[in-house]
């Protein structure tokens, strides 16, 4: 989705998170350059851009890229779905049916995620508040994170795992 790409990197350049004499926002479009952004990180080297924008052409790397870049992410922007499940701080966009409105408030319920927010305003009121110095949002949903992990709240395909492997279903 071009315009969604475009609409996001003009969206966020104009509240002022591109680097200066750089792009605003590194744009990442391929699985290759999924594992080099990721790999990256791990190596404990700073990203090259404030934001990247993930955007693709095919299937197999956007969904593959949730995997990978949960991994090494500070916040995760997505419409709310089974994203809202990622042991992951989350600003949920507006969705795109009603169905996934749910995941939404589950994940604001977990305190891992924000509501959802419908306009742009609302999530750009969100971006600030997690580029807050010691973000205190930022902080509380990575409390929230620990505290579920502990509670094993993310531990559902790995419960679903033992039991198939155990043929108890």
């Amino acid at each position: 989705h071009d315009h969604m790409k475009e609409a996001f990197k003009k969206s966020i350049a104009a509240i002022g998170m591109g680097e200066p004499g750089g792009p605003a926002v590194g744009v990442v479009d391929s699985h290759a350059g999924v594992l080099r952004f990721c790999e990256t990180l791990r190596s404990g080297a700073p990203p090259s851009h404030a934001v990247t924008l993930f955007a693709f052409n095919d299937y197999f790397p956007a969904v593959a890229t949730t995997d990978l870049a949960s991994r090494v992410a500070d916040v995760l922007c997505c419409k709310p779905s089974e994203l809202a499940f990622y042991p992951v701080p989350k600003l949920m966009i507006r969705r795109v049916g009603d169905h996934e409105a749910y995941s939404a408030v589950r994940a604001s319920e977990m305190g891992d995620g924000t509501f959802e927010a419908r306009e742009l305003e609302d999530a750009m009121d969100y971006v600030k508040l997690f580029r807050e110095p010691a973000s205190p949002l930022l902080v509380a949903m990575n409390n929230a994170i620990e505290r579920n992990n502990a509670q094993g709240v993310y531990d559902g395909c790995k419960e679903a795992m033992e039991l198939i492997a155990t043929n108890r279903v």
